[in-house]
């Protein structure tokens, strides 16, 4: 009786400190959890603090930006610069990946632009963004982007790996669709990017985005589309650029009913007033 009392006693035993052992590793993960989370919190907070906090005040410009991310830490990205000249550059970029090797590859590329934005050459500036990028060394991630430079009624634009740039022109009723070849930033040092030029007048709008809102899966794995994603501009260029960015979320969120995008999504309308 006393030995089956002492194993009785031994297995209890056992069996508490497996319990505590198991309770300990629980309050050790959720610490870790917590932990990240606030990581990952604050890493979210320094991107989103290095957007723009006010967009460009420009006489003839109406613009609207919108970005919704599929992680805590994004790796779309867009940014403004105003030269001495009164040249408005605008950048939108896509960093490859998501996460925190994507906000590491933001956090580089707008350091970047902050430096490099007044350059009135737009192949010079990719190419000292590639130079710089491949110095650092992380690893193979690379920054796609579409940067506009507008100077009265004039724009350039280039494109490394980025969906078209759509400008809808007022005077002919027609949309103006200009998809730039080019490799992401920071993957080929002298990529021979093209620069293309057009005019713009009042009433015309340029519709910039990244590729999560064309690729955006329904129920039936069917991508939303660039087709349809045009067709849509189309239908709102009358519209101010906040309600054409307004109903392009709508029909992305009824695309996928309501659930959240797998990418980045991320819309620059511009109007011309």
């Amino acid at each position: 009786i006393d030995r089956l009392q002492r194993r009785r006693l031994l297995k209890r035993a056992k069996e508490t400190a497996r319990m505590r052992e198991v309770e300990i590793r629980a309050q050790l993960a959720e610490k870790e959890s917590e932990r990240k989370s606030k990581e990952l919190d604050e890493a979210r907070d320094l991107q989103l603090s290095m957007l723009p906090k006010e967009l460009p005040q420009v006489p003839n410009l109406d613009i609207a930006v919108y970005m919704q991310t599929a992680t805590e830490v994004g790796g779309d990205y867009y940014d403004f610069h105003i030269g001495l000249d009164g040249t408005l550059t605008v950048v939108l970029g896509d960093a490859t990946g998501h996460g925190m090797k994507a906000g590491t590859m933001v956090t580089s590329t707008k350091s970047l632009f902050n430096v490099l934005a007044p350059n009135p050459n737009i192949v010079e500036t990719f190419h000292e963004i590639t130079r710089c990028l491949k110095l650092m060394q992380m690893n193979k991630p690379s920054m796609c982007m579409t940067m506009l430079k507008i100077m009265g009624n004039k724009i350039q634009m280039s494109a490394a790996g980025m969906p078209p740039v759509y400008i809808y022109k007022r005077e002919s009723q027609s949309i103006e669709e200009h998809l730039i070849k080019g490799m992401p930033l920071g993957t080929f040092n002298n990529f021979p990017y093209s620069v293309v030029e057009s005019n713009i007048e009042s009433g015309d709008t340029i519709l910039l985005m990244t590729d999560g809102f064309p690729e955006l899966l329904n129920d039936k794995n069917e991508m939303f589309g660039y087709k349809r994603a045009r067709n849509l501009f189309e239908d709102l260029v009358d519209e101010s650029p906040e309600d054409i960015i307004s109903k392009l979320k709508t029909a992305g969120s009824d695309w996928v009913n309501g659930n959240d995008p797998d990418d980045d999504v991320t819309f620059v309308v511009i109007k011309v007033k």
